[in-house]
């Protein structure tokens, strides 16, 4: 598993690695956007996604889930004490006083990772979206704090962007998820089918497939379309770079759609060049944000199923 805004390639974390080196080496999306920040902004940003690399790494790291469990479960009785062993998770702790930040989020971002160890066949949509929320809205909602963001109308608009780029991920890594036993397709969508057989699909299911990955990039759109109104809420700077990192992660949907929505065939991604024409457009978007009303309306029911979580959107 990997939490979205900071998706994971190769290799893990050292411990002697300064949170800058991490981003640059791992969190390629963000680390471009980062450069449109100011350096104070782009070193907090560096040590929140080098401690949610840290937790993605004590899953994905080690072989045997129950000592992986028992390690997550260690850092959540950490952070709720205050104080960590583990000089990552201690850097955390010291952001989070520096950023007077909740420690609501990085607590549901543990649960979701966690959540992983098990065994991962997403049963409907509802499962789906509080995954979403925990491995990738979370870190929205800590970007707030980071950033400086003073309106905790921001909350939700973070929220969805989270979901929604984390809805792009799992679109693209149908294929790569299933050659490790995991279905986060919900199973209707799939008739329920098992990961052995999403990694080799007949041509039935190879159908239902490219259905599944359009209907998680529509969904993926519908988030994408409510986090664009509550850029207005973020610190000038910092708008044009989650803009420009949200434009680009949303254009690995683009190219999944040109492949056909066949995920098997090759995994999806953004070529390097094309990323600086995508960021182009986001400078005068940002500059209208900062001409807007804040006191947005959010999108009725793109919450329904996050009832209870911290920062999302009280329904009707």
């Amino acid at each position: 598993m990997d939490t979205v805004s900071f998706k994971v390639d190769t290799g893990a974390l050292e411990a002697s690695d300064a949170p800058e080196q991490v981003l640059a080496r791992h969190g390629r999306t963000f680390h471009f956007a980062s450069k449109l920040m100011s350096p104070t902004m782009t070193l907090r940003c560096a040590r929140l996604y080098a401690f949610c690399r840290y937790v993605d790494d004590l899953a994905d790291e080690s072989s045997d889930t129950q000592r992986a469990d028992m390690r997550l479960e260690r850092l959540t009785l950490q952070l709720r004490q205050g104080r960590a062993h583990d000089p990552v998770a201690q850097d955390f702790l010291e952001l989070v006083a520096d950023c007077d930040m909740d420690l609501a989020p990085a607590l549901e971002l543990i649960r979701g990772v966690r959540s992983d160890l098990g065994r991962v066949r997403f049963a409907d949509q509802r499962t789906l979206h509080r995954y979403c929320y925990r491995v990738a809205g979370t870190v929205g909602l800590m970007m707030c704090d980071v950033l400086g963001v003073e309106d905790p109308q921001a909350y939700r608009y973070a929220i969805d962007l989270g979901i929604a780029m984390q809805l792009t991920n799992i679109a693209r890594d149908v294929h790569e998820d299933a050659q490790q036993d995991r279905r986060y397709v919900p199973g209707p969508l799939v008739s329920q089918a098992e990961p052995a057989a999403i990694a080799a699909p007949d041509a039935r299911l190879q159908h239902e497939l490219r259905s599944a990955v359009d209907w998680l990039l529509l969904e993926a759109d519908r988030y994408y379309r409510s986090a664009a109104i509550g850029y207005r809420y973020l610190p000038g700077r910092a708008r044009t770079a989650i803009r420009v990192a949200a434009r680009v992660y949303r254009a690995i949907g683009t190219e999944l759609r040109r492949q056909d929505c066949a995920s098997w065939r090759g995994r999806a991604y953004v070529p390097g060049w094309k990323k600086p024409l995508l960021a182009l457009g986001q400078f005068p978007a940002a500059a209208r944000d900062g001409l807007r009303r804040r006191d947005a309306t959010h999108t009725p029911g793109l919450h329904r199923h996050l009832d209870g979580l911290y920062g999302a959107a009280s329904q009707p």
